[in-house]
Protein backbone atom coordinates (compact mmCIF):
# COMPACT_ATOMS: atom_id res chain seq x y z
CA UNK A 1 0.00 0.00 0.00
CA UNK A 2 1.48 3.34 -0.97
CA UNK A 3 1.46 6.33 1.39
CA UNK A 4 -1.40 8.10 -0.43
CA UNK A 5 -3.70 5.09 -0.10
CA UNK A 6 -2.66 4.60 3.52
CA UNK A 7 -3.39 8.24 4.36
CA UNK A 8 -6.76 8.04 2.58
CA UNK A 9 -7.62 4.86 4.47
CA UNK A 10 -6.76 6.45 7.80
CA UNK A 11 -8.80 9.56 6.94
CA UNK A 12 -11.86 7.49 6.01
CA UNK A 13 -11.48 5.36 9.15
CA UNK A 14 -11.30 8.52 11.27
CA UNK A 15 -14.40 10.00 9.67
CA UNK A 16 -16.34 6.77 10.18
CA UNK A 17 -15.24 6.52 13.81
CA UNK A 18 -16.27 10.13 14.46
CA UNK A 19 -19.64 9.56 12.78
CA UNK A 20 -20.32 6.45 14.81
CA UNK A 21 -19.47 8.12 18.11
CA UNK A 22 -21.59 11.17 17.26
CA UNK A 23 -24.50 8.94 16.27
CA UNK A 24 -24.35 7.13 19.59
CA UNK A 25 -24.77 10.42 21.44
CA UNK A 26 -27.64 11.56 19.22
CA UNK A 27 -30.03 8.84 20.41
CA UNK A 28 -32.43 10.32 22.98
CA UNK A 29 -33.00 8.63 26.31
CA UNK A 30 -36.19 6.65 26.89
CA UNK A 31 -39.05 9.05 27.67
CA UNK A 32 -40.28 9.16 31.23
CA UNK A 33 -43.61 10.65 30.13
CA UNK A 34 -45.72 10.67 26.97
CA UNK A 35 -47.97 13.43 25.67
CA UNK A 36 -51.21 12.88 23.83
CA UNK A 37 -50.54 15.27 20.93
CA UNK A 38 -53.53 16.26 18.81
CA UNK A 39 -53.51 17.81 15.36
CA UNK A 40 -50.43 16.05 13.98
CA UNK A 41 -51.61 12.52 13.13
CA UNK A 42 -51.35 11.34 9.53
CA UNK A 43 -54.40 9.78 7.89
CA UNK A 44 -54.77 6.23 9.18
CA UNK A 45 -51.94 6.65 11.71
CA UNK A 46 -53.68 7.97 14.83
CA UNK A 47 -53.29 6.32 18.26
CA UNK A 48 -56.65 5.09 19.62
CA UNK A 49 -60.00 6.92 19.49
CA UNK A 50 -60.75 10.44 18.35
CA UNK A 51 -61.03 13.15 21.02
CA UNK A 52 -64.54 14.03 19.84
CA UNK A 53 -65.71 10.39 20.08
CA UNK A 54 -66.32 10.05 16.34
CA UNK A 55 -64.51 6.67 16.45
CA UNK A 56 -62.87 4.53 19.11
CA UNK A 57 -59.96 2.85 17.36
CA UNK A 58 -56.42 3.50 16.16
CA UNK A 59 -55.76 3.96 12.46
CA UNK A 60 -59.10 5.56 11.61
CA UNK A 61 -58.09 9.19 11.00
CA UNK A 62 -59.66 10.19 7.69
CA UNK A 63 -57.06 12.80 6.74
CA UNK A 64 -53.83 14.39 7.97
CA UNK A 65 -53.66 16.83 10.90
CA UNK A 66 -57.28 16.69 12.07
CA UNK A 67 -57.66 18.50 15.42
CA UNK A 68 -59.45 15.54 17.09
CA UNK A 69 -56.90 12.89 16.05
CA UNK A 70 -53.82 12.32 18.17
CA UNK A 71 -50.62 10.32 18.67
CA UNK A 72 -48.42 9.77 21.73
CA UNK A 73 -45.07 11.56 21.58
CA UNK A 74 -42.31 11.89 24.20
CA UNK A 75 -43.05 14.68 26.70
CA UNK A 76 -41.73 18.03 25.51
CA UNK A 77 -42.11 17.12 21.81
CA UNK A 78 -45.69 18.15 20.98
CA UNK A 79 -45.13 21.88 21.42
CA UNK A 80 -42.20 21.69 18.98
CA UNK A 81 -44.40 20.36 16.16
CA UNK A 82 -46.37 22.86 14.10
CA UNK A 83 -50.06 22.30 14.81
CA UNK A 84 -49.42 20.06 17.83
CA UNK A 85 -51.66 20.57 20.88
CA UNK A 86 -51.06 18.70 24.17
CA UNK A 87 -54.26 17.03 25.37
CA UNK A 88 -52.89 14.79 28.17
CA UNK A 89 -49.64 13.56 29.72
CA UNK A 90 -49.03 10.06 31.07
CA UNK A 91 -46.02 8.36 32.64
CA UNK A 92 -44.04 5.89 30.55
CA UNK A 93 -44.06 2.25 31.59
CA UNK A 94 -40.96 1.19 33.46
Amino acid sequence: MNSTNKALGLTVAGILAAGISMGANAVPEQPTQWEKCAGIAKAGANDCGALDGSHGCAGQAKSDNLPNEWVYVPAGTCEKITGGVIKAVKPAKS
